[in-house]
């Protein structure tokens, strides 16, 4: 369909003006080259009427001689009977006298003769058919014209004008065939040229659309086509990335959900079995019932980390902003961490600040932030690591919440992704890989920004950068 179009769209826009513009431009040759030829002859004609009319009427002005005798003179010793033909014409417009000696039959009544006996120049013109040949001829009354010598005639013939006026017109109609058909082979060239590859574009995309993330454009030119196969190759490639950290999303959160569910399951059944005989100590209910909430905690988590991605997702997640110390938050997320961090041997030292820092933002929300990039801080620690956390006022009125380890940092090839959403770098840490996403988001709906400094085995910087309230 699309090459079609695209070769009806150039037929008709590109092609139908050229074809109409040569045509208009044909008919303005013929016509130029017409005027220019008849033009030529129709001079040359004049001239000689000019000359002949010039030497009658000096003759009759002298008065030495006898007139009609001079003017056969001049008929009959006609120099340039080669190319014209001169005739004496009596005043009823028949051809007594011509300078071929023959006298034309029953066509010699032209209408230049009336017409010259009644034009003010005694001069009239005939272009048309004259004894079967299209000629040219001018009648002219001299002065001291008698009856039987009233005018004189010079007629050309046009048959060789009117041969190169035909051989003109066809070489320019040749010229503009050769014009057509280098438009129809470079155009077909053209549009080939794209026609081709935006189907080829087409068909990949579908494939693409399809689920085939494999199929690929080969880039043949330098052109917008070679940039556009770039482009959907790119595409594909990201598409394929994405879909890949899709189906490993998927499998992390089936193993994350599975193995607290399993966990629960267990001890459920456990104490459910002990409970029939009375068979369980106090010791072994707190530690079961631990694990439950514990876990079931854990499942809370990870289900509304997965709700809050669908509502940034479906845009439905909506900030109740109000004005808070943005230090007292911070100081109550990192106090949910110190009791893990000591358990888990790692030193998590808080660099708590005195200022008070007024911040407009979602209390709910901000606390999101700094428990899942503190708890990433310590996920992706060893024991022995340290997290240092710290608040800092930079410039133009904003202030960071700098949240650093000295874990297994991320790969310079990965650091650019971690905040993509499915993407998880370190498949042996639990985590569902859209948690850094979600709350990517909700610093950039407050107005800020997350900054990533992290040199692999070394540690990772966190900067959380939220806008002051004035």
């Amino acid at each position: 369909m699309a090459v079609k179009k695209i070769t009806k769209r150039w037929l008709f826009n590109s092609l139908g003006v050229i074809l109409v513009i040569l045509i208009a431009l044909e008919v303005v040759i013929a016509f130029s080259v017409k005027d220019y030829f008849y033009g030529s002859v129709e001079r040359v004609v004049y001239s000689q009427a000019e000359t002949i009319s010039g030497l009658l009427s000096k003759y009759n002005s002298e008065g030495t001689g006898d007139y009609e005798a001079y003017f056969r003179t001049l008929v009959t010793s006609f120099e340039k009977r080669n190319i014209m033909e001169l005739m004496a014409i009596n005043s009823g417009g028949e051809v007594v006298l011509t300078s071929s000696g023959f006298l034309p039959e029953n066509e010699s009544m032209t209408p230049d003769h009336a017409e010259a006996f009644n034009s003010v120049d005694k001069t009239a013109e005939y272009i048309g058919e004259l004894n079967g040949e299209n000629v040219m001829s001018v009648t002219v009354i001299p002065e001291g014209s008698t009856a039987d010598f009233a005018s004189f005639r010079l007629v050309t013939s046009l048959e060789n004008v009117d041969n190169q006026i035909t051989i003109a017109i066809i070489g320019t109609s040749l010229i503009c065939i050769a014009i057509v058909f280098f438009v129809l082979v470079s155009g077909s060239y053209f549009i080939n040229s794209i026609v081709i590859p935006v189907g080829q574009i087409g068909d990949a995309a579908k494939k693409i659309a399809e689920g085939d993330f494999h199929a690929r454009l080969e880039k043949k030119t330098d052109d917008e086509i070679g940039e556009l196969c770039e482009t959907i190759n790119y595409m594909a490639d990201e598409l394929g990335a994405t879909e890949r950290m899709k189906n490993d999303f998927i499998s992390s959160v089936s193993h994350e959900l599975r193995t607290p569910l399993t966990a629960i399951k267990g001890w459920a059944e456990m104490l459910e079995d002990s409970s029939k005989d009375n068979s369980i100590d106090n010791a072994t209910l707190e530690r079961g019932m631990g694990v439950i909430i514990g876990e079931t905690e854990r499942l809370s988590v990870m289900v509304e980390e997965l709700l809050d991605f669908s509502r940034l997702q479906s845009g439905r997640m909506v900030l109740q902003p109000m004005k808070l110390d943005i230090i007292a938050e911070l100081s109550e997320a990192v106090l949910t961490f110190e009791q893990r961090a000591i358990r888990e041997k790692k030193d998590l030292i808080y660099e708590e600040s005195d200022d008070i820092i007024p911040v407009m933002g979602d209390k709910n929300r901000l606390r999101q932030v700094f428990v899942n990039i503190i708890d990433n801080a310590i996920k992706y620690s060893d024991e022995g690591d340290s997290i240092t956390i710290s608040v800092a006022k930079a410039k133009n009125g904003f202030v960071d919440i700098i949240v650093k380890d000295t874990g297994i940092g991320i790969p310079a090839d990965q650091l650019e992704k971690v905040k993509t959403k499915f993407f998880k770098g370190n498949a042996t840490r639990r985590g569902s890989g859209i948690g850094l996403a979600v709350v990517d988001e909700i610093v950039r709906m407050h107005g800020g920004e997350i900054l990533l400094e992290s040199i692999e085995g070394d540690g990772t910087t966190v900067t959380i950068r939220l806008p002051i309230d004035k």
